[in-house]
């Protein structure tokens, strides 16, 4: 990427993933938009990355499940960022039988009215260049589906729909949409089992382990180039072979 290379946002870019793709952006040259909802302290890291590598970053705070909250963010860009990562996202693990209406809208206004407020919010300016990219962070599970984590899977599920059907409406526009889903990724959402229960998972997947942030964020970062261009509505699972 050269000094034409746009602004992206990242959104969630205080969490394990998130910082994992605005570091690889970082070191691509890429401008960056870092949000976060409450976690500030830890875009600390990005921040001296970015100041380390001269790459400009600007931290913004909000609310993505509020819409006015997400239009006052991008009328505080200074320029407009015509790529997107929709990262931002919460989990839920429980029994389907057990899951309250409560925590069912709770998920679906942090995965995926945000990325459709984000998106909406991006399009503007995308529209007005005729460029730009869009990528969702979705899940293996939106997929394929996950035991126990049925509110979770259906979100992403969604998301996944969303990817594919914005992309055939802003492909004349020269913008692409596209979504990544990784499996199993070690820290983040897998910290909650045990070294055991993670050795078992591994066993099931072909690559003979689980995956790192960075293998992810660097399928974001390709997707986000202009040499992406053609790539648009796919749905591109790393994940070490355990789901094909």
């Amino acid at each position: 990427m050269n000094e034409r290379t746009p602004w992206a946002l990242v959104t969630g870019a205080s969490g394990e993933l998130g910082q994992a793709i605005a570091s690889s952006l970082a070191q691509a040259g890429v401008p960056l938009y870092l949000h976060y909802h409450m976690s500030e302290l830890k875009l600390d890291g990005t921040l001296q990355l970015c100041q380390q590598l001269g790459v400009p970053a600007l931290k913004i705070q909000a609310d993505l499940r509020d819409p006015g909250q997400v239009a006052g963010m991008f009328a505080q860009f200074p320029v407009a960022p015509l790529l997107i990562v929709n990262n931002a996202s919460i989990d839920h693990v429980g029994l389907f039988s057990d899951v309250s209406v409560a925590q069912f809208d709770e998920l679906i206004a942090a995965n995926v009215r945000s990325a459709f407020l984000v998106s909406q919010g991006a399009l503007p300016a995308m529209l007005r260049e005729r460029y730009g990219r869009i990528v969702n962070i979705s899940s293996i599970w939106g997929i394929t589906g996950g035991s126990c984590e049925v509110l979770y899977s259906l979100t992403k599920g969604a998301v996944n729909t969303f990817t594919k059907a914005l992309a055939k409406e802003l492909a004349p526009n020269g913008i692409t949409v596209n979504a990544v889903a990784p499996g199993a990724i070690s820290g983040g959402m897998m910290e909650r089992f045990s070294p055991e229960e993670v050795a078992m998972i591994a066993e099931e997947i072909p690559a003979g382990r689980l995956g790192h942030a960075s293998e992810v964020a660097a399928v974001v970062r390709f997707l986000l180039t202009r040499e992406a261009g053609y790539v648009t509505g796919q749905i591109i699972s790393p994940n070490g072979g355990w789901y094909t």
